[in-house]
């Protein structure tokens, strides 16, 4: 499928607020949401940079109270999986900002499951995955959510694909979202896992491209596909997580390239493409980050559930290269984010001690001010300002051979 043209659905509520006309629980402030609604090209998008980066100045809205923190780079932005949460916190874990309300709340107040989370501007983009049944006590008969909803920094929806706690692969439904990316051209990639597709929206809520889309050969389609990032070369990089491969593709949809780590891939639930042509890949099911060359060697790993209090399968599910050269890790079942080095040391933990268990650590827990007071199976984690391996919200380099701006 190709990209469509089509006119914006914003329609005016008054001088303060637009409305998504699709989505009547959707506000934004009149500028910004104009701007977000009607901006085509590289003018466009530099005019909500600046608006968005002016944003951050306003401290108070509705009472709530803005840290003078937030945003910055340097922070961390955790998807706390299972406590129903996105936090931001400084390098000592202090919780400087938070999106939902813990790991009791199963409402639509809450971001549930949540598996992936990023900051675009001052603006949080989260994938509501949903938890599924027989994993936690709080919820055996699972819950799903099935959202991906941008925020501003004070918790208003401005954006949202996917209906709450329906499931379905129609217009404005999903299956299982389970990472989503914001695209340097408005749109959004979002791995609908349990549909078998990655499906690129515009802010009308339109799919424009979806693979496997027009590809029926039975050997290139997905199996619980686990992320989706845009490449600096208009490819597309999915980690096909049930066929424990990372594929790249075109927007013809055809495979023009698949790693493995030589075959030795077990769960593949992160992959992304580094500077010089490597590809860090989140080997779940081995508890294992290996990077690979371009011809699928392995150059680098690091195993997660090596500690004796390691609970026996971690699964990791994102590891991320950052740009001083340390990887942030998050270990989800040992309920800690982790930075380690190129040795192989960990520079940085956060959540609680490692302390046994079962198929989930013992140390999950859930507070308000740090993370050194529990994680609860974190499933992403990233450095606020750091794309390294990423796809950029913005092409702020400036790169002219970046078709991705």
């Amino acid at each position: 499928m190709k990209t469509i043209s089509h006119k914006s659905s914003c329609k005016p509520l008054g001088k303060n607020s637009i409305r998504d006309s699709s989505d009547p629980n959707s506000r934004h402030p009149n500028r910004l949401g104009a701007l977000f609604c009607r901006a085509h090209g590289l003018a466009g998008i530099l005019a909500v940079v600046v608006i968005a980066l002016l944003a951050v100045n306003t401290v108070t809205a509705g009472g709530f109270h803005l840290n003078p923190a937030f945003n910055r780079p340097g922070n961390l932005l955790i998807a706390d999986q299972f406590n129903n949460r996105v936090i931001e916190t400084d390098q000592s874990g202090h919780i400087i900002w938070s999106y939902g309300l813990g790991p009791n709340d199963f409402s639509s107040n809450s971001i549930i499951g949540v598996n992936d989370a990023q900051r675009v501007g001052p603006y949080t983009l989260m994938a509501g995955t949903g938890t599924p049944p027989g994993v936690i006590p709080q919820s055996p008969g699972g819950a799903p959510d099935n959202r991906v909803v941008l925020v501003d920094p004070f918790g208003r929806i401005v954006w949202q694909y996917g209906q709450f706690g329906q499931t379905g692969s129609g217009p404005n439904l999903l299956n299982t979202p389970v990472q989503s990316t914001f695209l340097p051209n408005f749109h959004v990639l979002i791995t609908d896992q349990a549909n078998n597709r990655i499906i690129e929206v515009n802010f009308e809520k339109q799919i424009v491209w979806q693979y496997p889309g027009s590809n029926t050969n039975a050997s290139d389609q997905l199996s619980g596909p686990n992320s989706a990032e845009l490449l600096e070369n208009g490819h597309i990089l999915i980690s096909d997580q049930g066929n424990s491969r990372a594929l790249e593709v075109n927007r013809n949809d055809e495979i023009l390239n698949t790693l493995t780590a030589g075959g030795s891939l077990n769960i593949l639930a992160f992959a992304s493409r580094l500077d010089d042509g490597h590809t860090l890949l989140t080997d779940s099911g081995d508890a294992r980050i290996v990077e690979v060359d371009a011809n699928d060697n392995v150059v680098w790993e690091y195993f997660t559930g090596t500690d004796p209090l390691s609970v026996a399968a971690p699964l990791p599910t994102r590891a991320v290269r950052l740009r001083n050269g340390d990887t942030l890790i998050s270990d989800q079942f040992n309920n800690r984010v982790i930075r380690v080095d190129h040795a192989k040391h960990i520079r940085a933990s956060y959540g609680l001690p490692l302390a046994g268990g079962g198929s989930i650590g013992n140390n999950a827990n859930f507070g308000t001010q740090s993370t050194q007071m529990g994680l609860y199976s974190p499933y992403d984690a990233k450095i606020v300002g750091d794309y390294t391996g990423l796809t950029p919200p913005f092409d702020f380099d400036g790169d002219a051979d970046d078709p991705r701006h």
